[in-house]
């Protein structure tokens, strides 16, 4: 009897074995182990909410613009945008789509305060440093980049308009399908292909905002 007594003793004194504490004494490596995954999974999430997230130069929620100040929006820009069509033969529906697409309606922070209506990147001395998002490799992620400032929305979509005239650095002819296109559809497929924008959907979502506000009525009125 005193034996047993005896090892139920010993098995009562026995200390619990946990994950970070064993024998009572912090384990410094689980420790390490644990936080490493805790930074990795706030990584994923962060990468998760950048998906569906706005970027600086993204960074109104569409959902919140009421359809009066969308409209707004497209008749302050209509003028310019079919002289660059009368001009450049690049199309207004094209011009305003994008316009939008790109600045929330002229109401991101890269619209509004430095009148960039279509997020063009530059390396010029006034140019911004903003974050902004990017479909990389199958994912979004949020990055830093410099962007160009204008004096006003008019300037911003003269530029536009450029870049598809005179292309790009190493491709002077890069956006030339572009202005060819028959018509709206064939145009965004063409800034798709030729890979104006990193997002996948970007020809898609430019052919939506065109039918729901029947945009392409003003491609017709210069073509005829």
């Amino acid at each position: 009897m005193k034996n047993l007594a005896k090892k139920r003793r010993k098995k009562t004194n026995r200390k619990k074995k946990g994950f970070l504490i064993v024998n009572g004494k912090l384990q410094i490596t689980n420790v390490l182990v644990l936080v490493l995954v805790i930074s990795l999974l706030t990584v994923q999430v962060m990468n998760w909410l950048g998906k569906y997230s706005t970027s600086d130069n993204n960074d109104a929620d569409t959902t919140q613009i009421n359809d009066n100040t969308k409209r707004n929006f497209i008749n302050q820009i209509l003028p310019v945008a079919q002289k660059e069509q009368r001009q450049h033969q690049l199309l207004t529906s094209i011009t305003l789509a994008q316009a939008a697409l790109e600045s929330n309606w002229g109401q991101s922070q890269l619209a509004s305060r430095y009148h960039n209506l279509f997020g063009v990147k530059s390396d010029a001395a006034n140019a911004q440093l903003m974050t902004t998002a990017e479909y990389v490799n199958g994912q979004w992620i949020t990055v830093k980049a410099k962007f160009a400032t204008y004096k006003d929305w008019n300037e911003s979509i003269e530029a536009h308009t450029r870049l598809f005239v005179n292309g790009t650095g190493w491709d002077q002819d890069h956006y030339r399908s572009v202005l060819a296109a028959k018509d709206y559809r064939e145009a965004a497929a063409a800034l798709q292909k030729q890979g104006y924008a990193t997002d996948p959907g970007y020809a898609q979502k430019l052919i939506q905002i065109i039918q729901e506000y029947q945009l392409d009525r003003y491609d017709k009125t210069l073509t005829k």
